[in-house]
């Protein structure tokens, strides 16, 4: 799944915060699974809405940024019916698709670029597993945001029994950083479409960066 086209002024955007505590961070993949976790949930709360109908029929674009835990309650103070996504230490919440250029205030302030969070060697096991593209070192808000593309790619082409099951078992996200070699092996027995990136940051245009795939939890 190609996003190669530059974005529209008036495209909606989804923005999904993630919230960076600096004194007790989480670590990057519980980042990561969050994120794309709360991009989804965002979405199955109202699919048929025109404002998701109008922006799953564009590029589904998605721009993560960072709030601190203050600026964090008041991002859901702001947004009440948004549900919270929680992986281990790290809470991420997906909002509903929004004018790029008419951001609320308090969203329009909360840093984009430069999110990071600390690795683990612990890895984040899930049937549901987003596989990434190591070589390609993406810091943790733009591998965020393409994990969350691939989640969602994967949502609108999977049946419907499998994500029953998946929602019915609160929607567990694996995180799997995969070498070159793995991730075009991998990647051949994707559960969904490849990612794609619009090179508009940070990595080259065309770049394949996450899949989701089903991974052997035993």
């Amino acid at each position: 799944m190609s996003e190669l086209r530059e974005r529209d002024p008036d495209e909606l955007v989804q923005p999904i915060i993630l919230r960076i505590d600096k004194e007790d961070p989480s670590t990057e993949d519980e980042g990561l699974s969050a994120v794309a976790r709360a991009a989804v949930i965002a979405y199955l709360r109202a699919p048929q809405a025109p404002e998701w109908q109008v922006w799953a029929g564009q590029a589904f674009a998605k721009s993560v940024r960072r709030a601190n835990p203050k600026m964090f309650g008041k991002v859901l103070e702001l947004f009440p019916e948004a549900m919270v996504s929680e992986v281990g230490k790290a809470q991420a919440v997906g909002l509903p698709p929004l004018p790029a250029h008419d951001l609320p205030k308090l969203i329009a302030k909360l840093q984009v670029s430069g999110t990071q969070l600390p690795k683990s060697a612990e890895v984040l096991v899930s049937e549901v597993t987003i596989g990434i593209r190591k070589s390609l070192q993406m810091s943790t808000g733009k591998a965020a945001a393409q994990s969350a593309h691939a989640l969602f790619a994967w949502l609108t082409e999977e049946k419907g029994e499998r994500i029953e099951r998946w929602l019915s078992a609160h929607a567990p996200v694996g995180i799997q950083h995969l070498s070159d070699e793995d991730f075009d092996r991998i990647s051949e027995q994707a559960a969904g479409p490849v990612i794609q990136d619009a090179g508009r940051t940070e990595i080259e245009p065309g770049s394949e960066t996450a899949f989701v795939y089903m991974k052997t939890t035993k």
